[in-house]
């Protein structure tokens, strides 16, 4: 009886799995800095495919940083989204393209009324292809624009969730958000930059 089991078992080993359904979800994240953390979480968390945004910090060379160290500057973090999305039905170029339409890339200085490396836009690529499209969505910018973006390309860096107040902002201090994204300009500058192109 036993060696009966332990035969129909080893059948079972043997048999080849099943093939993934095509629509079988294909889990990633990806990291955006695209100045203050709040603004870039709505716009990729109404995008289909797009499983969460999380607001948090990363590329800089002090662990487990808080938003008082981040916020100050001298940390070398930027204030960054970690996006995990469904590559099965959003693809990473489509990320981008996000990306892009939510940051001005022409500005070192920061982003809008935000100044410090902290607020500084970049993609942050997890792998060669992901390297490959952002500097290819870069250098076509540049062509469309007729002037040099200044938004980095950098290798992934360790990422850090940022305190849980400041998570989904948008939606918990929808006022607060609104107000900051009016004073800082953000919405009219993002209109002059990208309503024509």
């Amino acid at each position: 009886m036993i060696s009966r089991i332990a035969n129909a078992f080893l059948l079972l080993l043997l048999l080849p799995l099943p093939a993934m359904a095509k629509d079988a979800t294909e889990v990633r994240t990806a990291i955006f800095a695209g100045g203050c953390f709040w603004c870039m979480e709505k716009p990729y968390e109404e995008l289909d495919g797009v499983v969460s945004a999380v607001s948090g910090y990363a590329g800089g060379n002090v662990p487990k940083p808080t938003y008082e160290q981040v916020s100050a500057g001298g940390t070398g973090h930027r204030e960054v989204v970690q996006v995990t999305y469904d590559a099965s039905k959003v693809s990473y170029e489509r990320l981008l393209d996000v990306f892009w339409h939510n940051v001005d890339p022409f500005d070192a200085a920061g982003q809008f009324c935000d100044h410090g490396v902290q607020y500084t836009a970049a993609i942050f690529y997890g792998s060669e292809a992901e390297k490959q499209a952002a500097e290819a969505s870069l250098d076509r910018w540049e062509k469309k624009f007729g002037r040099a973006v200044v938004t980095k390309v950098l290798p992934t860096a360790a990422f850090y969730p940022a305190e849980d107040y400041h998570q989904n902002f948008y939606k918990t201090h929808s006022v607060k958000y609104h107000f900051y994204r009016w004073k800082c300009d953000r919405d009219a500058r993002l209109e002059d930059l990208w309503h024509s192109k």
